[in-house]
């Protein structure tokens, strides 16, 4: 049985947000995964509305694992969230924008 004990900080994911829903880190078998911080830059001269799911593995993205929903990113600005939160192995991080212009990075911690 692991025990988790190893922590090795990692970037989980950089992408450009799309208008569809998209998959931006899977957790890798046989680990946890803590996810720690996540920033989502604005790069446009519009307003964007954000969504972050983190969704079981098997599981699709929705209202009922959404860690931001609609939620509205000011032009030009920085949205940053800070926690701390465990997914397990095939969980994934999953994103949505309402418009082309935002960017994600997440970052945390995978523990073996």
């Amino acid at each position: 049985m692991a025990n988790y004990q190893n922590v090795t900080p990692v970037r989980l994911g950089q992408a450009a947000i799309l208008a569809t829903v998209t998959t931006i880190y899977i957790a890798p078998a046989l680990s946890r995964v803590y996810l720690k911080n996540i920033d989502v830059a604005n790069t446009t001269s519009t307003q964007k509305d954000l969504d972050i799911y983190l969704v079981p593995a098997g599981g699709t993205a929705g209202t009922s694992n959404a860690i931001t929903y609609t939620l509205a990113v000011p032009a030009y600005t920085t949205y940053q969230w800070r926690g701390v939160q465990i997914m397990n192995a095939s969980d994934t991080i999953q994103v949505r924008g309402s418009a082309a212009g935002l960017t994600i990075t997440a970052s945390g911690g995978q523990a073996i």
